[in-house]
């Protein structure tokens, strides 16, 4: 049989694809890669474009969109099957691409190319591209001696290894832990539709009772509302310590921790960096590891006081509304979410009849047309769930711009979080237009057998927090690869776009457009929207101060120069915390362990991008509020052009402090930011 990962010319046959298939197709499209990397690094191959970096792509774009498949696969479907098939494959892939880095024949012909006459007639985006590969080749160590260029390569190869293995633990320590209740009096408080999912979810396994889990639609609501402080205390401690020491040690990711560290750093020493920060940081905006951390200080020292008056409230309220002496940790959603019903009379639970997913999607549809000038349909095509949904975006007369897949909902065998990944690059080839393809993924609640599921206010940010990464690839309009939105924007400013899309979540006339409440279809009231709005910086302090303690430790992690095992790992979170904290977990808690951002993502050394790239999102969505005025609606279409055509559009084809001047007129002001976050007179 032909193996659909050979012959994706279209959409990719999802339903098609089984695990044996992706080692067959990885070892074909490998050799051809090869063969390909060896015709263009050859001497007698004229160093121009068409002959190096159009070949190059043209080779191994089939390689890369049948691994992304494959990874994609192994993320959201993952079985047993599945996953030793990935693992199987990895190495070869990861082999390939590091011997493609440090490839010295290629990068010389890439230095003839940038050194020729036929570089200087090369647009400016080419140039770019050029230039970008440059760095890359010698970030990927070409420029090592032999005996270093092989220690690089396995230490490279080997990262890859214990990234993925650290992934597959905080995946199978989530999906491993449940506790079946059979006591309905222990689940008080708990939300009706949660306890119609955990109910299910118990008969699916043909138990008594219900069941609860880690995944984030049942984790959630029970630490925000169950009336039983040792049920929360119990389901706190699971989800904390969950691939650690101490939990279930079968998961445990200390060693792996350890490893990763060590791996970094030995890898920036070989580049002659001083830190793996400061290797990181060579693709990114921030010039500096002391420029990030003096960045994360200011925002900590403006933050804090703030962090500090919303714990005491909690804690008050506490003490002398709900008789907690002393706030635990596993306390505080359950009081904040008491304080927030209390203060501004109403709860999540509340909104969240106004918001089931079919009406959310129909609304977010109609917004990206409105701001983009772009239509959205669904279509039918082959997918890895029945719950996948396919999109087909168009331009206003109907041409195709692209497709994305959504994959909402939270099961077990995916990986928890929210997140897009691209499976095929916008790309002008010798053929025609490729349109790129987006993979568009969340974890919500699963609609029950009667109703839809239904969304929070939350779900709805991180909706469109995931739209704007994936509008970044629908509507560039970049025909180069290497320079499109995921290959070259800087890593602290790919959030640009995503963080901007969050703001229209908290808009009235955006939340009328998405709602309709599942029994009388009414949209939104208007009196919960106002206090909904006047909810918007609750406890803003002390997420402002979380998020920055993760960024310092990540940063601080990478600035060592020394072996760092899992004690210490733990003992700089914990000098962080002492820092900038105000809620400090207990010592058995284990975060680190399941910090997949960055000893599984894109993001080591770099998850201070969320903060970096909100002063940036802040400010040009000041744009629309200025243009608004005080009581106007933010849906601009003129200016939602503007940005779709200075910023979406151009991807990675400029450095992003140009796009983002480009867009505003001037440098990134940190004022929005502060304005939005009720921090506005700290500055």
């Amino acid at each position: 049989m032909s193996n659909p990962l050979l012959h994706a010319d279209g959409l990719q046959d999802f339903a098609a694809i089984r695990p044996d298939h992706i080692g067959p197709a990885v070892g074909e499209l490998l050799a051809q890669a090869r063969a390909a990397v060896e015709r263009a690094a050859d001497p007698a191959t004229p160093a121009t474009w068409e002959h190096l970096v159009d070949a190059l792509d043209d080779a191994t774009e089939p390689l890369w969109r049948a691994w992304s498949a494959a990874g994609h696969l192994n993320a959201v479907v993952n079985t047993p099957e599945l996953r030793e098939a990935y693992n199987e494959a990895l190495p070869q892939v990861v082999e390939f691409s590091t011997w493609v880095g440090l490839h010295e024949g290629l990068y010389r012909q890439y230095r003839r190319l940038r050194d020729s006459a036929h570089f200087n007639d090369l647009p400016p985006v080419r140039q770019r591209i050029v230039e970008l590969g440059l760095r890359d080749f010698r970030l990927s160590g070409v420029e090592l001696p032999p005996a270093d260029r092989k220690r690089f390569a396995s230490l490279h190869e080997r990262h890859a290894e214990v990234s993925q293995k650290f992934s597959e633990n905080v995946l199978d320590a989530t999906d491993a832990w449940a506790l079946y209740a059979e006591d309905e009096g222990r689940l008080a408080g708990i939300p009706a539709d949660v306890l119609a999912a955990a109910r299910a979810a118990a008969e699916s396994d043909g138990k008594p009772g219900w069941k609860l889990t880690l995944q984030a639609p049942c984790y959630i609501p029970v630490m925000q509302y169950a009336e039983s402080t040792e049920l929360r205390a119990e389901i706190y401690r699971a989800y904390g310590t969950r691939a650690s020491d101490t939990g279930d040690t079968r998961f445990d990711n200390s060693a792996l921790i350890e490893e990763l560290l060590q791996l970094r750093r030995e890898e920036a020493a070989l580049l002659g960096f001083d830190t793996y920060a400061n290797r990181q940081l060579q693709t990114r905006m921030a010039r500096s590891p002391e420029q990030v951390l003096g960045f994360l200080r200011d925002l900590a020292g403006r933050a804090r006081r703030y962090a500090e008056r919303d714990l005491q409230e909690v804690r008050a309220f506490a003490r002398d509304t709900l008789g907690l002496a002393e706030l635990q940790p596993w306390d505080l959603a359950y009081a904040s979410e008491r304080l927030r019903q209390a203060r501004f009379a109403y709860s999540e639970e509340e909104l969240k009849p106004y918001f089931p997913l079919p009406r959310v999607l129909d609304g977010l549809f109609e917004i990206l047309e409105q701001l983009f000038g772009v239509r959205t349909r669904s279509v039918e095509a082959p997918v890895w769930h029945p719950d996948v949904q396919v999109v087909r975006v168009e331009d206003g007369d109907g041409h195709l711009i692209g497709h994305y897949y959504l994959d909402l909902y939270a099961r077990q065998g995916k990986q928890p979080g929210a997140w897009v990944d691209l499976d095929r690059h916008r790309r002008r080839t010798r053929h025609g237009l490729q349109t790129p393809v987006v993979f568009l993924t969340c974890n919500f609640a699963p609609p029950a057998a009667d109703r839809p599921s239904l969304l929070t206010h939350d779900d709805i940010i991180t909706l469109f927090h995931e739209t704007g990464h994936a509008l970044h690839a629908l509507l560039s309009e970049v025909d180069d690869i290497g320079a499109s939105p995921f290959s070259s924007v800087e890593w602290d400013a790919i959030e640009l776009p995503s963080q901007f899309m969050e703001n229209f979540g908290w808009e009235w006339d955006v939340l009328q457009r998405l709602s309709a409440h599942i029994e009388t279809g009414k949209p939104l009231e208007r009196e919960l929207f106002d206090k909904l709005q006047a909810a918007r910086n609750f406890q803003s302090g002390l997420g402002a101060v979380r998020q920055i303690e993760f960024a310092l430790f990540d940063m601080l992690l990478h600035q060592r120069t020394n072996e760092t095992d899992a004690a210490e790992v733990l003992a700089i979170l914990d000098e962080v915390r002492r820092e900038v904290a105000v809620v400090v977990p207990p010592a058995w808690h284990r975060s680190p362990h399941s910090f997949s951002h960055i000893f599984a993502g894109g993001y080591s050394a770099g998850y201070y991008s969320y903060k970096w790239a909100e002063v940036l999102s802040a400010d040009a969505y000041a744009a629309f509020e200025e243009a608004a005025g005080e009581h106007g609606s933010r849906l601009n279409p003129e200016l939602g052009r503007r940005f779709r055509q200075t910023v979406l559009a151009v991807g990675g084809s400029q450095p992003a402090e140009e796009v983002f001047r480009t867009f505003r007129g001037r440098d990134p002001e940190i004022d929005a930011l502060l304005r939005h976050s009720g921090m506005a007179e700290a500055h």
